[in-house]
């Protein structure tokens, strides 16, 4: 085995270990489900469906994965390679085409970011086609530094805590959706991606834009991160080792208080009694008990 074939070797063993870890820790994949993957193009999605693939083949072989990529008709498009991955991986698939580019660009001006209006017409038409094929859970790909900027994002710009979840369900019920590689490393993803040769398809709408907010905190995070190389990872680690006590937001702190019995943190270890006393060199009464006032 030659050392790129060996590298892409332990880069899928990593990938695999982290989102199996995940699926367990958060019950991503069950029994019977029938879980479409979104497949933008992107090195993410090939990513994902990669590790799924090989993740349901080992440990879930009762779970069904369609593959389903929508062409957004954006100029210079050309899903061909797509298709043809599609065609060789032995997943089920759908292309679908429905032009949400000309609805972007005739709703918002060159100064209005295109990312959040299109990420919205995507997902609805990827909620009707999983309504259609009978999917119950939706996977995408985002990953750990996606999960990452959305926090510093929310924090600086909307003024709200908040990252995003392994899962959630849609507002109707209908839908789980789930975010397999939401702890795996942007760097460990675009690293297997390239030894892997994914045929990636480039976004000519969202890559027209320049000086996003998005951007901003990917490139403070890589600023922090050359100080203090474990930067990522302690943030991560911070999304999961919440302090509700510490925090201003009365909701969360009822909430704490009303957890139940089996969430109730370890008792704190007993005062030491070896504590020094700092002893006054120099006190005086109040001017009340002077009798002054």
């Amino acid at each position: 085995m030659d050392s790129a074939a060996l590298r892409r070797s332990q880069l899928e063993r990593q990938l695999y270990s982290q989102v199996r870890d995940t699926c367990d820790e958060y019950s991503l994949l069950a029994p019977g489900d029938h879980v479409m993957v979104a497949m933008s193009g992107g090195k993410d999605s090939y990513t994902l469906l990669h590790v799924l693939q090989k993740l349901v083949r080992a440990q879930y072989p009762e779970v069904r994965l369609t593959a389903v990529h929508l062409d957004q008709q954006q100029p210079g498009y050309d899903g061909a390679p797509l298709r043809n991955y599609l065609a060789q991986s032995g997943v089920a698939f759908e292309i679908l085409s429905e032009d949400t580019y000309s609805v972007v660009m005739d709703r918002l001006g060159p100064e209005q970011t295109y990312c959040s209006l299109c990420s919205r017409l995507r997902r609805g038409i990827l909620y009707s086609a999983a309504e259609r094929l009978g999917c119950n859970k939706l996977a995408l790909g985002h990953h750990r530094d996606d999960g990452l900027e959305t926090f510093l994002m929310n924090l600086f710009y909307s003024g709200k805590l908040q990252a995003m979840p392994a899962s959630y369900v849609t507002d109707d019920g209908a839908l789980s959706v789930i975010r397999p590689l939401i702890e795996c490393a942007e760097g460990t993803i675009r690293e297997l991606s390239a030894l892997c040769a994914f045929p990636i398809l480039p976004c000519n709408l969202c890559g027209s834009q320049s000086g996003l907010k998005r951007d901003r905190m990917a490139a403070l995070l890589e600023q922090l991160e050359k100080e203090s190389p474990p930067l990522r990872a302690v943030m991560a680690h911070a999304l999961k080792n919440v302090r509700p006590t510490h925090l201003l937001d009365r909701d969360v702190q009822a909430a704490w208080a009303g957890r139940p019995a089996e969430l109730q943190p370890k008792l704190p270890s007993p005062r030491m009694p070896s504590h020094h006393r700092a002893l006054p060199v120099l006190s005086a009464p109040a001017e009340d008990e002077l009798g002054l006032r």
